[in-house]
């Protein structure tokens, strides 16, 4: 147990699907993993360990931004042993050729600010994607994701509309808020990890997915990282 996961020891599989909110771990428990149990719910933060085709999965909540995917992967990696983190969550297009329910591959993820920020000092840390789990990923998409760099951002509700016409300037693809802090301690902990993103709502059109037609995008998502993982 750890001061923010209450799972026993060995409760934690060594691959990990990592969805901001926990009621999207129950669910994508619920519909994905054989002889899912629930085994955190610390804090109303839920996790579930199962089987997915034989493997061991934990799919567990990280809540939202940095600082909270920051306290959930530290804990899974140093307490729990977990290898393989996978992010699977939702973000904002920057680019016009990015449609909502898109899948988005984030190959690096640059930031302004986050946990890990002050360790760097002065230097800019790039931080990116396993190549292998990045690969397999996009191997699994058929062809139908979009590869590229994100901002992990730490406001929701940015009214710097400068610093979105440099991204989409630069080719930014989307903008989330907790890859950047999970690529990171993946390089400082020797870890794989990826974010598998769905395009839910557009920054530049304004368009949203209604929250009754996410299910099925968000579907194709953790099947993506599930093949990710294990293929």
């Amino acid at each position: 147990m750890t001061f923010h996961i209450g799972a026993k020891p060995g409760q934690i599989a060594e691959t990990v699907l990592l969805p901001g909110d926990p009621y999207r771990a129950r669910w994508a428990a619920q519909r994905f993993l054989d002889g899912a149990e629930l085994v955190n719910e610390t804090r109303g933060m839920l996790g579930f360990t199962g089987t997915w085709q034989g493997h061991p999965v934990t799919i567990h909540g990280t809540g939202m931004g940095q600082p909270s995917m920051s306290i959930y992967a530290n804990e899974l990696i140093r307490d729990y042993g977990a290898q393989t983190l996978i992010r699977i969550g939702s973000c904002g297009a920057l680019q016009d050729h990015v449609k909502l329910r898109d899948i988005v591959l984030a190959q690096a993820a640059s930031t302004i600010s986050g946990p890990s920020s002050t360790i760097f000092r002065e230097a800019n840390f790039a931080p990116v994607a396993d190549f292998t789990l990045l690969s397999k990923a996009h191997t699994a998409a058929q062809g139908k994701a979009h590869v590229g760099g994100i901002l992990t951002s730490d406001t929701f509700y940015d009214e710097r509309d400068d610093i979105s016409k440099q991204l989409q300037r630069h080719g930014c693809l989307a903008i989330e808020m907790e890859t950047a802090e999970l690529y990171t301690l993946a390089a400082r902990y020797q870890r794989r990890a990826l974010a598998v993103l769905t395009v839910s709502d557009h920054i530049l059109t304004g368009e949203a997915l209604p929250s009754d037609q996410r299910e099925q995008s968000f579907a194709d998502m953790v099947e993506i990282a599930l093949h990710a993982a294990f293929d």
